[in-house]
């Protein structure tokens, strides 16, 4: 069995209690994950683009209040 499959049969098993805790250290692990791809992306330059495009579109009135 490989230890994911291992990982999915022991949260299986938790009690509702120790799964909702479990969710909401999942939750936020998964949420500090991506915040750091967003930032490792934007230092790398990857998201340039898309930034002047939306530059773009906002400084061409093609936008609208949220």
């Amino acid at each position: 069995m490989s230890e994911v499959e291992q990982l999915e049969q022991r949260i299986s098993n938790l009690p509702p209690k120790d799964l909702a805790q479990f969710r909401a250290w999942f939750l936020e692990f998964d949420a500090r994950l991506w915040d750091q791809q967003i930032e490792t992306d934007l230092k790398a330059g990857k998201l340039d683009s898309l930034i002047a495009e939306a530059r773009a579109e906002f400084e061409q009135g093609n936008s609208r209040p949220l």
